[in-house]
């Protein structure tokens, strides 16, 4: 079954779970090859795909390369984000990578290179700013509902499970850091979204648990050239999944809460000061049918791709978040 003849055909690298979400937010037709190292696995993405016709490789110039493909999907570990992402925008192939999109400054500047010689577009998988209370609190934001804002303050965190420290993420090579290049880049990426540049960096990245050489917490204070902060903490040692981030304007506060499954029904909290003050005026809204953000994601990527506009966020994005990440590294020890 081939897909409208204005919607792009994409090739997706890497099979695992991320490459599985991603093939979801795709239209029955869009996935012309499926590629991993692991070939049984991109054989079970394509079985999985909603059309037959699927072909399966295990060589990264293979897909990208080939003529039916428009687009590339990179659903690697971290430590291949960026070299897979340059095989693509030098095929000429537009491309949405997963966050962090690379592992070190010098990776993301060869990509941003890259991408710029061909004019490919590559969009950053940071998914969490299409999560409804979030774009919701896009919203207000825009709209005043809570004046100029003043900081933010979030934190995101997760439980371990036994053998955590032996997996992946725990392998600097694969995976570039610990928790704060997991989980810390979309608190950073979301407060630069919100606050714009942070001009000063400031913070720690720890080990106080898990058996690695990879940070397991990271703790950021980042200030903008207003004095605008963004106060962040990110852990893999909360034990129960926690997201919170807040807002706080001059004339009011955004609290989102949760991000669906097992961190909590999605909310946002909206409480505007009142003239008189005291306890303010307080709406909530629940967002409870699950996560549609890749979804809305791939939509925003398309539309990327049929207006030839600079997708954001792209790699300048992910460049932003991947500086903090060096800079709380360095001075913490880890680099």
């Amino acid at each position: 079954m081939e897909p409208p003849a204005s919607l792009p055909r994409f090739a997706i690298v890497g099979c695992g779970l991320i490459g599985r979400k991603r093939l979801a937010s795709l239209a029955p037709g869009q996935l012309a090859v499926a590629c991993d190292l692991d070939l049984a696995r991109a054989e079970s993405l394509a079985r999985g795909a909603p059309a037959d016709g699927v072909r399966v490789t295990t060589s990264v110039e293979d897909a990208v390369n080939d003529p039916a493909v428009d687009a590339v999907i990179v659903a690697t570990l971290n430590g291949s984000l960026a070299e897979i992402t340059g095989h693509a925008v030098r095929a000429g192939k537009h491309v949405i990578v997963e966050k962090p999109a690379a592992i070190s400054l010098a990776e993301v500047d060869a990509a941003i290179a890259a991408a710029r010689e061909t004019g490919a577009l590559v969009r950053v998988g940071y998914n969490h700013r299409f999560h409804p209370a979030l774009l919701k609190a896009r919203e207000l934001v825009d709209a005043g509902a809570v004046g100029p804002l003043m900081f933010i303050r979030a934190r995101y965190g997760h439980g371990g499970r036994v053998g955590y420290d032996r997996e992946w993420r725990a392998d600097a090579k694969l995976s570039g850091g610990g928790e704060l290049i997991d989980q810390g880049v979309h608190l950073i990426d979301l407060a630069g979204w919100f606050l714009g540049e942070f001009t000063n960096v400031e913070g720690h990245s720890a080990t106080y648990f898990w058996d690695m050489q990879v940070d397991d917490n990271a703790f950021l204070n980042l200030r903008t050239a207003g004095g605008q902060t963004a106060w962040l903490q990110v852990s893999c040692t909360e034990w129960k999944n926690l997201f919170s981030f807040e807002l706080y304007g001059r004339t009011g506060k955004l609290h989102v809460e949760g991000l669906g499954g097992s961190y909590g029904v999605e909310r946002l909290s909206y409480y505007r000061m009142l003239p008189e003050m005291g306890p303010p005026e307080t709406t909530v809204w629940e967002y409870p049918r699950g996560d549609e953000s890749w979804k809305v994601e791939m939509r925003e990527f398309l539309a990327d791709i049929a207006a030839k506009r600079t997708p954001v966020p792209g790699l300048k994005e992910a460049r932003a978040a991947l500086e903090v990440v060096e800079q709380i590294y360095r001075r913490s020890g880890y680099v």
